[in-house]
């Protein structure tokens, strides 16, 4: 069964705690869906723990909904538990996010294979490569142009029926530029710049 992440970001109230504002303390300020609409297994590893194949050591495992979830947040989350059809409940901090070290590799994989048959290009496969399984994968990808080990980026290569494309496995080819996280990103580093790193959040939960 495939999985797909829910949720938004919110951010803290800048009158939270003082005595002229009574409302919540955490406001939501946009869902998830807009700006992200990827289901990659290997992102949602990175940053929570949830189909965590790829071998990266999750930045926010199994932390649930905060307990000052905002009621926007709440409406769409429920309790973030198998009772409502969700699991792997948890939230991120931007302050926590901005200081990812996109070089950073995957502790048991050197890249990541991507393929699709040339006339079905809507039909793609992917299989991450360990440096043990790379020459099974030379040989059965019909020998890509370069030595896998050496790239530093992307690869791409094509045969009579197939496209290849191959990546070495860091945080940044799952969160990076060519994803759909830096539209994510992007809101919450301009609401913390009135919030403060620590007072904007994603908050999320599976299916």
């Amino acid at each position: 069964m495939s999985t797909d992440i829910h949720g938004g970001i919110e951010f803290r109230h800048p009158g939270a705690g003082t005595d002229y504002y009574d409302g919540e303390p955490w406001v939501a300020a946009m869902d998830l869906w807009p700006l992200y609409d990827e289901t990659d297994y290997a992102a949602f590893g990175c940053l929570f723990g949830v189909r965590g194949q790829a071998g990266f050591r999750p930045l926010a495992p199994g932390r649930g909904l905060p307990a000052d979830l905002s009621a926007g947040m709440r409406a769409q989350l429920g309790t973030g538990t198998e009772s409502n059809g969700l699991h792997g409940a948890s939230w991120v901090s931007w302050a926590e996010l901005a200081a990812i070290d996109l070089a950073t590799p995957s502790d048991q994989f050197i890249g990541r294979l991507t393929w699709h048959a040339r006339s079905l290009p809507s039909t793609v496969n992917q299989q991450c490569v360990s440096e043990a399984r790379l020459p099974e994968f030379r040989s059965a990808t019909d020998a890509p142009p370069t030595d896998l080990r050496e790239a530093t980026g992307r690869v791409e290569w094509t045969t009579d029926e197939l496209t290849y494309r191959y990546e070495p496995l860091t945080v940044g080819a799952v969160l990076g530029d060519e994803t759909h996280w830096p539209h994510v990103f992007a809101v919450m580093k301009a609401l913390a710049g009135r919030s403060g790193d620590d007072g904007v959040r994603l908050v999320v939960a599976f299916d």
